[in-house]
This record gives structure tokens, C-alpha cells and sequence, in this order.
């Protein structure tokens, strides 16, 4: 089941499409957004011979620190009367980002989330938790939108208080819960404390996202919970969550590719990947109007799927986000990202889906160290079983990632959970 026929649209149809909506947007920045205007000027842009898709790569790039140099509403092509919300990132690692939303901005969002959980499985009688925060992160109020343009009963309960979500997922006959996986995760682990099935509930999906998860965890999830996990992305400066989502294949997230035109880059040459490499996803908006951006850098890793879909939608599909260019830890030269760490852990009998990466530094050499939990039997059991376990950890991770690294266990509920994003990685080379 799709939400609108432009999920099936034919590629020449979809491809005519994005090329008008390119051309559209791209003078109407160079007129209303004077970043654009000078950017383009400086790289000697011709918006008039624009002739296909593959001009963009003439297009210069657009990052945060673009968007932070022009704080708070110089990326704003609109007046600011025609603005009716306001949305930020939190600018923990610098000056905030902000975005705006028009009127029709908010429409065309609603019904972007109303096709991320159609694809999911989510429909007008479903009763979907939101366990996001609200506020100035996206998140929470573009999926509660969505959801009610969808006609789903709509619970905005927000993020925190675990206990009292798993109540109100009694008493409120919860079929559907949007937060993070982390918080997925933890909310299992205090349904265990309290001795609560999750059979007995009315949980049947899960929608997932705003941060990178492997597909361990969405079986660790789906397993505890007793749901179909699916991942959704979306980011604040393109337009929160809507960008893409997974359909109940679970097979890679479907672009809605006539309100995002997506290319994956090597992030160091910035030319294209070769088809099925992974690389950096840059964004193009198509139809925003308060805050369009050009070939805007995620910074998120992933690569495009080209096999068709078993769903029968026609948008290409993107691997799920494997991590940053800049969450990347480089250790001794190798290049490690903590979902590469995350999978080979949880595929380990006996430790639990809670680990932290500690990176120090030692005599002028980085030196990374994982914590990871496990189950009271073996860490209150022989010492000889423990360093055979932290050897079978040890090898298989210096095998998957060209590189040594210590391991430590720890026991269950030790390391810190999360309401929100996971914080995987402590690096103590910045103390």
C-alpha cells in the first residue's frame, strides 16, 4: 500500500519532474537568498543552460557552517511573515542552525511522514506514541504531523519518563512507537525490571531514526519488543524526518526523490561514488520554500541500493546511514565507525546491546577502548571465561577492523542509557 501515486511514478516521468522543480528552485534562491546569489556568481553559474540533472555537479556545495555564518535567518528565502515555524538544532557543537517552514512547507511535510509510516505499516487506526522530544528538534512534531495527516490517533508523550511511557503503551493501547532505538532499547530493558510481556501489549511496529543503528539492533528490538522495527531519515537543515524511510521489506530506505534530489560523493574528491559504493549523501530540496538548500553535504554515510523493491515503489532506495564522515574515529590510520563495532558485538553470545568506545590518548598514540555489557553469568563467573570471552571480542574486532583494540566488560545496567540519542563515544583526548 503507497500513500500517493507519486511513490510509482515512471523514472523519465519522475526525472522531467526534478529537473523543473530544480530549475525553479535554484532562481528562486539566486533572487531571495543573497548566500546563493553570490555563491553561484563566484562559481560562474548559468542558471539558463541548465540542461539536465547531472548540471548540479556545476553547483557549488552548501554545509552547516554555511548556515552558521548566516545565523539566524540569512538562508531564509521568504519574509519572515511568511514563516510559520521555527525550528533549530541544539548548536551543542557550535552556533545553532535554523530553519523555517511556510505554510505549504508544513502541508508538504505532513505529507511526507503520512508515506514514511504508510511504508512502515502504520494506517488511520493505528495509535502512535511519539516518545520524541518537542521542541525545537524536528523530530517530535514532524511525525506527530504526519501521523495525523495519516488520521493514526496521535499520543504526544515526548521523550523521558520510561515507566510512564510503558504505562500509557498499556492503557492507551499503543500500536505504534516513533523514538530512537537507544530509547527503543531501554524501554525493553525497564519492561524486563517490571516483569512485563510485551506479547501482552498492542505494540506492533516501530519507526526509528536520528541516529545510526546496524541491523543487529533492529533485530535485538524486534525481537524484544515483538515489532517490525523500520528506520526512517531525515535531517533539521533539509527538513527533519520525511526524507526517507524503510518500507516492511526492511531493505533500504526509499528517497522521496520528487522533494530530494540525492547524490552520494567520495567525501574527500567529491566526485561520485561508483554505483553501490558508499559515500556522502548530499541533498537538494525541491520544493521547500522558507528554507531551500543547495547540494547541502549530511556529512552521512551510506550507499544507493539499485535492485528494485518488492513494494513496487519506484524511488531509488539508500542503505541505512552507516555513520558520519565526522563521527569517523581514526585509529593507528584506520578508519572505524561504531556501527561497524555495534554489529560484531551484538552477533557475541552473551553480551548485551550496550557498549561505549573510549578513546585516549597514550605516548602520543591514540588508543581506543570498548566497554561493553554482559550478562551477569559470565561476569560473575570464572575469571578464565572472561578472558576467553574478551579474547573472542578482541580478535573478531581486529579482524573486522584492521586494527587492535582493548576490551573491558562491564556489568548489565553499568553503562549510561539514553531518552534520546545514544553517546556512544567518549573521547577523552579533548579533556
Amino acid at each position: 500500500m503507497v500513500w500517493d501515486k507519486h511513490e510509482q511514478m515512471a523514472t523519465g516521468a519522475l526525472a522531467d519532474l526534478q529537473l523543473e522543480r530544480l530549475r525553479f528552485t535554484l532562481h528562486r534562491v539566486a533572487r531571495q537568498v543573497p548566500f546563493y546569489r553570490n555563491t553561484f556568481k563566484q562559481a560562474g553559474v548559468d542558471l539558463e543552460s541548465f540542461a539536465g540533472l547531472n548540471d548540479i555537479r556545476r553547483l557549488p556545495f552548501t554545509t552547516k557552517q554555511d548556515l552558521r555564518n548566516n545565523y539566524p535567518y540569512g538562508m531564509f528565502a521568504v519574509p519572515l511573515r511568511d514563516v510559520v515555524r521555527i525550528h533549530s538544532s541544539s548548536g551543542t557543537t557550535g552556533m545553532a542552525t535554523v530553519v523555517g517552514y511556510t505554510q505549504n512547507d508544513i502541508v508538504t511535510w505532513s505529507n511526507l511522514i503520512a508515506r514514511i509510516l504508510t511504508m512502515a505499516g502504520v494506517g488511520p487506526n493505528d495509535v502512535v506514541q511519539i516518545a520524541f522530544g518537542y521542541g525545537l528538534f524536528t523530530g517530535g512534531f514532524g511525525l506527530h504531523y504526519g501521523a495525523e495527516r495519516l488520521g493514526a490517533s496521535v499520543i504526544p508523550i515526548s521523550s523521558g519518563n520510561t515507566r510512564r511511557q510503558i504505562q500509557i503503551m498499556q492503557d492507551f493501547k499503543t500500536t505504534a512507537l516513533v523514538c530512537t532505538p537507544s530509547y527503543a532499547l531501554k524501554i525493553a530493558d525497564v519492561m524486563m525490571d517490571l516483569g512485563i510481556n510485551p506479547n501482552g501489549l498492542s505494540l506492533r511496529y516501530g519507526l526509528f531514526g536520528a541516529e545510526p543503528w546496524s541491523e543487529k539492533m533492529r533485530r535485538e528490538i524486534s525481537e524484544r519488543l515483538g515489532i517490525i522495527a523500520t528506520d526512517n531519515y531525515g535531517l533539521s537543515e533539509v527538513m527533519g524526518p520525511g526524507v526517507a524511510g524503510e518500507c516492511q521489506e526492511c531493505n533500504g530506505l526509499h528517497v522521496n526523490e520528487d522533494h530530494f534530489l540525492i547524490e552520494i560523493l567520495d567525501p574527500q574528491s567529491l566526485e561520485p561514488v561508483e554505483p553501490g559504493e558508499i559515500g556522502e549523501l548530499v541533498i537538494t530540496t525541491l520544493t521547500k520554500e522558507a528554507f531551500p538548500v543547495i547540494r547541502y553535504r549530511t556529512r552521512d554515510l551510506t550507499r544507493l541500493l539499485p535492485e528494485p523493491c518488492p513494494c513496487g515503489r519506484t524511488f531509488r532506495r539508500i542503505e541505512r546511514i552507516t555513520g558520519r564522515t565526522d563521527d569517523m574515529l581514526i585509529i593507528k590510520g584506520v578508519n572505524v565507525f561504531p556501527t561497524q563495532i555495534e554489529s560484531i558485538l551484538f552477533d557475541i553470545e552473551g553480551t548485551q546491546p550496550h557498549y561505549n568506545l573510549v578513546i585516549e590518548r597514550e605516548n602520543n598514540e591514540d588508543k581506543l577502548t570498548v566497554m561493553i555489557e554482559v550478562v551477569e553469568s559470565i561476569f560473575f563467573d570464572e575469571m578464565k571465561k572472561q578472558r576467553t570471552m574478551v579474547d573472542l571480542i578482541k580478535k573478531r574486532l581486529a579482524s573486522e577492523l584492521g586494527v587492535g583494540v582493548r576490551v573491558k566488560l562491564v556489568e548489565e545496567r553499568s553503562l549510561e542509557r539514553f531518552n534520546g540519542k545514544g553517546a556512544r563515544v567518549i573521547d577523552k583526548r579533548q579533556l
